[in-house]
């Protein structure tokens, strides 16, 4: 029995003010964060950050050492992500995608309850704890 491809991909949790940006999926039927698969000649630091431009808008310092990653299934491929924390510095009015998503800041318990993947709140939940987040925001 064949299995299905690994497929490598990075994202950012992008926090500003105490809050997370989630993005629709292409879709717009799930919230998301910014992510995209891995590039040959790019780190995965890079792709974090260039989805966080291209499919949310914001900028920002990427923290150099992962927060954690997850696996979920589509189209038959396995996606294994690796997650960066962003601290956003700047939010921008027009981005490369911003007529296929729909772009959101929640506090976090509000993003939570809006991410189905598990283990991408487990990963939300763990940062929080490390991230500056304000606790009056939780």
């Amino acid at each position: 029995m064949a299995s299905s491809p690994r497929l490598e991909q990075a994202a950012a949790i992008a926090v500003k003010d105490g809050q997370i940006c989630l993005i629709t999926s292409r879709s717009g039927k799930r919230w998301v964060i910014p992510k995209g698969r891995l590039e040959r000649g790019k780190t995965a630091e890079e792709i974090a950050r260039e989805e966080a431009w291209e499919e949310a808008g914001v900028f920002g310092i990427l923290h150099p050492q992962p927060v954690g990653s997850y696996v979920y299934v589509k189209w038959g491929g396995t996606y294994h992500v690796t997650v960066f924390f962003m601290e956003v510095t700047e939010v921008a009015d027009e981005w490369p995608e911003r007529s296929l998503r729909r772009r959101c800041w929640l506090k976090p318990a509000q993003c939570l309850v809006r991410i189905h993947n598990s283990g991408l709140r487990e990963i939300i939940r763990n940062t929080l704890a490390l991230a500056p987040v304000r606790k009056d925001e939780g």
